[in-house]
């Protein structure tokens, strides 16, 4: 009855469903997040640093396998099947993400990265539970939106390389249709950018770590000059 009459009269039920956004924490406090969450201990939690740290959904990270992982490249190669969208994604890996994985020891029974006991994926809430431990008002997937927001408000990426980094559809047909490459090199850069913001002190802006770095170069060259 709604095939052919009402769909022509009414809007179609998806898109008047309301959104609810996941719950994500302001980019302005990652720093003191991230520094209490690289102290907690387990897999749960490294899982949820390395998630943060690629911006990548949970289930990409929970699933994740060794063999996607060329460390000696500096990147991750997520399949197609394991992907929303259904292309194989690629995640440059920023030394921050290595370290994790550098860090995590392998289990000989599973091909996990991130097993859980029984030697299946850690389930979803294993990394939520990280977070209420914390008491911090978030859930993994939010973490994305706190990294969009960082890319959008904090940096000078092009919003299309920030969408890239979160393995998102390009909306304009026109625009997917001719883009080819995933700017990988150019995300390998926003992505230790983004790791360097999370590292930040807490009363440091990114603008002051820069000015720091660039004081430390300039002293380096007036050494050996």
């Amino acid at each position: 009855r709604w095939k052919g009459h009402l769909d022509k009269l009414l809007p179609a039920p998806g898109k008047i469903k309301k959104i609810e956004h996941h719950r994500a924490l302001p980019f302005d406090q990652m720093a003191e997040f991230m520094s209490q969450l690289k102290v907690k201990e387990g897999l749960p939690a490294r899982a949820l640093e390395f998630a943060i740290f690629c911006a990548a959904r949970s289930g990409e990270v929970r699933g994740a396998k060794w063999e996607e992982m060329d460390l000696e490249a500096g990147v991750w190669t997520v399949p197609a099947e394991r992907m929303k969208a259904g292309r194989e994604h690629r995640v440059p890996l920023s030394p921050s993400a290595k370290r994790i994985l550098l860090a995590v020891p392998k289990n000989a029974e599973s091909p996990l990265v991130f097993p859980a006991p029984n030697r299946r994926p850690l389930s979803d809430m294993a990394l939520t539970a990280v977070l209420r431990r914390m008491n911090v008002d978030a859930v993994p997937h939010g973490f994305r939106s706190t990294f969009r927001d960082w890319a959008g408000e904090v940096s000078n990426y092009p919003r299309d390389i920030a969408e890239q980094a979160l393995a998102h559809v390009l909306e304009n047909k026109v625009e997917a249709a001719y883009r080819r490459g995933d700017a990988l090199e150019k995300r390998r850069k926003m992505m230790t950018d983004w790791a360097a913001y999370c590292s930040v002190e807490k009363n440091e802006t990114m603008s002051d770590v820069l000015n720091r770095s660039q004081n430390k170069l300039q002293e380096s060259k007036r050494k050996w000059s």
